[in-house]
C-alpha cells in the first residue's frame, strides 16, 4: 500500500465560489474600461480617472466631443475691435430764409398743406421739427452715425454724409468717453470723410486690410444703430462690385449682416479683426435692415484717406469723354468678340483724349496693358491714378486696334453743363417778347439725338 501525504497540518482550503464572470471576460472588461478611459483621458488628462465609476463612461466621451465641436463664434474678435469704433454725433444749423411775408416759394405757407401737416403731427407752429428755432427757421438738426480710428493720434474714418455740413463734431468711444472733432477732409464721390478727434493721443485703432474679400466670407459689423451705442451684427459677404447708382466709382461689398441707421460710416471687420470695408448704404423699402447693405472696399478706403489727410482733398486723373457701355449688339456692330470696354459718345473739347485724337465711337479696350471690363471700370481706373500721369491707352478705332499715349489731367470738381453763349441762336417765341433764357438744356427731335451717355467723369 502506497503512503499517502499527511495533509492535517495544512490551512483548510474551500473552493472559490463561482464567478459572475470567466477570467476571460474579465479581462475583456477591463480593456474596454481602460479604452474608454484612454479615450476620455486623453482629451481632458486632468480629470481623476475615478469619475468613471460615477459617470458612464459615454457620457463622459460625449460630452467632451461637444466642448470640442461648440462653434467658436466670435466674442474674441469683438473684445478685440470694438474698442476702435466711434459713435458720430453732429451738429448741423440749418440755414433757412427769413419769413417777411413774400416767401411765396415755402410749402410751410399758412393754411397750406404741408402747414396743416406738421401743425398736426409735427408741432404748434406748423414747421417740421428741424426748421424751428425762430420765429421761421434757424433751427439745429441732429444726426448721429458710426466711425473707426485708424491711427492712435485721433485719426478717424466716417461717412461723408454723416459729417457734410455739420458745425459741430462729437464723438464718443467705446469706454463713453466723449471728444471734439473737426473734418479734415470729405469726397462726395466715394462718400468717405477724415475726421480728427482733438484731446486725446494713445487711442486703439483698427487695421484697413490688404487683401480683397471672397463671397461667403464672415463678416462682422460694428457701430450706432439708431443711436444705441456699440452694437456688433454678424453675416457673410453677399457680392462684390455692386453699382447701386451712386456714382461713377461704385464698387461696393454687399454684405447680409444687419446694418441700420446710425450706422452708417462705421466698420464691417473680417475673421481677422482687419477692416474689409465701410459701411454706407442699405437697400430697404421700409427704411429697416432686410439683410442687404453696401460697403466701400478698403482698398478705395485706403487712397481716398491718404489724400484726405494729406491734401484735404481728393484729385482724380480725367481724360476728359463721355462713356456709355458697351452692349452686345454694339459689340456686334463693331466687330468685337465680347461685349467689353466702354464706349467713347463724345470727348470733351480740349480735354486730354480729344487732344490724342481719340472720336466719338472709339472703344478703349485697356488702359497700362490692363484690360476695362466696362465703362464703370474704366472710370475707378482712371480715377484711381494722380493727375499728370502718362497712361497708354489701347483703342479700337474705326475697327483697327491702336494705342494712344496721353497725360491725365484733373478731374473737375464739378462737371455742369455750360449754356451755349453764341448770340447767334435762335430766338425764343415769348408772349413777353423776351429770348428765352440760356439754362445750360438742348431740345431736339429723339431720332436726332445719340444714344445717352452714362456719365461725365
Amino acid at each position: 500500500m502506497t503512503d499517502r501525504p499527511d495533509l492535517s497540518s495544512l490551512p483548510s482550503y474551500k473552493a472559490p465560489r463561482r464567478s459572475l464572470f470567466s477570467a476571460r471576460k474579465l479581462a475583456l472588461m477591463a480593456s474596454v474600461v481602460a479604452g474608454l478611459g484612454a479615450a476620455t483621458y486623453g482629451l481632458s488628462p486632468t480629470h481623476n480617472p475615478a469619475d468613471l465609476f460615477t459617470t458612464p463612461a459615454h457620457a463622459q466621451v460625449n460630452n467632451e466631443v461637444k466642448k470640442v465641436q461648440q462653434p467658436v463664434g466670435f466674442a474674441d474678435i469683438v473684445e478685440r475691435v470694438k474698442p476702435s469704433v466711434i459713435s458720430v454725433k453732429v451738429n448741423i444749423r440749418e440755414k433757412v430764409a427769413k419769413d417777411d411775408g413774400n416767401n411765396d416759394d415755402s410749402p410751410f405757407q399758412p393754411g397750406s398743406p404741408m402747414e396743416r401737416f406738421f401743425r398736426r403731427f409735427g408741432g404748434p407752429d406748423g414747421l417740421p421739427p428741424g426748421l424751428r428755432g425762430g420765429p421761421r427757421g434757424g433751427g439745429v438738426v441732429t444726426g448721429q452715425g458710426s466711425g473707426f480710428f485708424i491711427s492712435a493720434d485721433g485719426y478717424a474714418v466716417t461717412n461723408n454724409h454723416v459729417v457734410d455740413g455739420a458745425d459741430k463734431v462729437e464723438v464718443t468711444t467705446d469706454d463713453g468717453k466723449t471728444y471734439s472733432a473737426k473734418v479734415i477732409g470729405t469726397d462726395p464721390r466715394t462718400d468717405l470723410a477724415l475726421i480728427k478727434v482733438e484731446g486725446g493721443s494713445n487711442f486703439q485703432f483698427a487695421k484697413l486690410s490688404d487683401s480683397k474679400p471672397r463671397i461667403g466670407d464672415w463678416v462682422l459689423a460694428v457701430g450706432n444703430p439708431f443711436g444705441l451705442g456699440g452694437t456688433v451684427t454678424a453675416g457673410i459677404v453677399s457680392a462684390s462690385g455692386r453699382d447701386i447708382g451712386n456714382g461713377p466709382y461704385d464698387d461696393f461689398i454687399q454684405i447680409d449682416a444687419p446694418v441700420n441707421k446710425g450706422n452708417s460710416g462705421g466698420p464691417a471687420f473680417d475673421v481677422s479683426g482687419e477692416v474689409m470695408g465701410v459701411n454706407t448704404a442699405i437697400y430697404s423699402p421700409s427704411g429697416g435692415s432686410v439683410g442687404i447693405a453696401f460697403s466701400i472696399p478698403a482698398q478705395t478706403v485706403k487712397s481716398v484717406v491718404a489724400q484726405l489727410k494729406d491734401k484735404g482733398s481728393v484729385s482724380r486723373g480725367w481724360i476728359g469723354v463721355q462713356i456709355q457701355p458697351v452692349t452686345s449688339d454694339i459689340a456686334d456692330s463693331l466687330g468685337m468678340k465680347k461685349a467689353e470696354g466702354a464706349l467713347v459718345a463724345e470727348p470733351q473739347a480740349n480735354g486730354p483724349a480729344a487732344k490724342a485724337g481719340i472720336e466719338s465711337g472709339d472703344v478703349i479696350t485697356a488702359v497700362n496693358g490692363e484690360p476695362v471690363k466696362d465703362a464703370r471700370e474704366l472710370a475707378r481706373t482712371i480715377g484711381g491714378l494722380a493727375p499728370g500721369n502718362a497712361v497708354k491707352l489701347n483703342v479700337l478705332h474705326k475697327g483697327q486696334d491702336k494705342t494712344v499715349n496721353l497725360t491725365l489731367g484733373q478731374l473737375p470738381n464739378s462737371l455742369e453743363a455750360k449754356a451755349d453763349t453764341n448770340n447767334d441762336g435762335d430766338k425764343g417765341n415769348s408772349s413777353r417778347g423776351t429770348d428765352v433764357p440760356k439754362l445750360g438744356l438742348t431740345v431736339a427731335p429723339a431720332n436726332s439725338v445719340a444714344a445717352p451717355a452714362r456719365k461725365a467723369w
